[in-house]
C-alpha cells in the first residue's frame, strides 16, 4: 500500500512532459505541410484545406468552411465563415510537431487549436 501511495504521489507531482512544437516562421514552410493535405479535428467533424492561393475550404459539424489566408511577419492570417456564422480575422502562431499542427489566436497569446494533418 505504501508503494502504491508514493507511486501516486510520484506521478502527481510530476510535471507535464512538453510538446514538442516548433514554430513554422514562413509561408514556404507552411505549405510544405499542408499543403495538398486535411486538417483535422474528429470530435467536431472538422476538415480544413488550406490552399496555396489563398483560399481555406472544409467542413466542420456538417456545414461549410469557407475563408482566405495570407502569411504576414511570421504568422497565418485568416478570416473564415461557417455556415454563414463569421469568424473574424486573426493572425495566429503555427506550431508543428510531427502530424500535429498547433494554431494559436493572438499571434501566439491566446487559445489554440491542435489539428492532425492527414
Amino acid at each position: 500500500m505504501f508503494r502504491a501511495l508514493t507511486l501516486a504521489a510520484a506521478l502527481i507531482s510530476t510535471p507535464a512532459l512538453a510538446l514538442a512544437f516548433e514554430r513554422i516562421a514562413d509561408r514556404a514552410t507552411f505549405m510544405n505541410t499542408v499543403g495538398g493535405k486535411d486538417l483535422r479535428i474528429a470530435l467536431y467533424g472538422l476538415t480544413i484545406n488550406v490552399n496555396d492561393n489563398g483560399t481555406i475550404a472544409g467542413r466542420a459539424v456538417g456545414s461549410p468552411i469557407t475563408g482566405s489566408w495570407s502569411w504576414d511577419n511570421g504568422y497565418f492570417c485568416r478570416d473564415m465563415d461557417w455556415s454563414g456564422y463569421p469568424i473574424e480575422y486573426n493572425c495566429q502562431l503555427v506550431e508543428v510537431d510531427g502530424d500535429r499542427i498547433r494554431f494559436t489566436v493572438d499571434q501566439g497569446a491566446g487559445d489554440d487549436a491542435v489539428l492532425r494533418i492527414r
